[in-house]
This record gives C-alpha cells, sequence and structure tokens, in this order.
C-alpha cells in the first residue's frame, strides 16, 4: 500500500472513530434523559419497548487493598498478561 493510499485510509478511520464517538455521546444522553425520568423505578414501558434500570450488586477483590496488606498473597496469584494496543495519533 502506497502512502499516499495509507493516509487516505487513516483519515477515514480518523472521521469513521469521531463518528462513533458524537452516537454515542448522543446515545449517552438520551439514556440519561430516560433515567432521569424512571426515576427510581426500575421499569418503563413504552409501546413496544421495555426499558429496565436495576440495581447490581457485585463483589470484587480490591487488589490494591490486597497487596498492601498482604503482599505475598497477592504476588502468588497474580497473573501477567500482554496485549498490543492500537492508537491513531
Amino acid at each position: 500500500m502506497s502512502e499516499k493510499e495509507l493516509t487516505a485510509q487513516i483519515r477515514q478511520l480518523r472521521e469513521l472513530q469521531a463518528l462513533i464517538e458524537e452516537a454515542q455521546s448522543e446515545a449517552e444522553a438520551i439514556k440519561d434523559e430516560l433515567k432521569a425520568y424512571m426515576g427510581d423505578s426500575e421499569e418503563l414501558r413504552a409501546g413496544e419497548y421495555k426499558v429496565t434500570w436495576k440495581t447490581v450488586t457485585s463483589a470484587r477483590i480490591d487488589t490494591r487493598a490486597l497487596t498492601k496488606a498482604l503482599p505475598d498473597v497477592a504476588a502468588a496469584f497474580t497473573r501477567t498478561s500482554t496485549v498490543r494496543r492500537f492508537a491513531v495519533a
């Protein structure tokens, strides 16, 4: 692929990413409006649509606290992973 073609593809990628970010921002704004309308209610029905906004409780390990309190245990159960991060600047 030539440098001109690469530049064109990168430009198109950045334009598409900007469109995605704009659409996600608009979707978040709509979600916030619906949540404000729902208040404390967990379910909303509108025509054929059902919207739910339920409280979910989860338990997670506080790795910082574990590492501080029991560094040997934390080290024994720590797993390292490697990934490649793609970015366009």
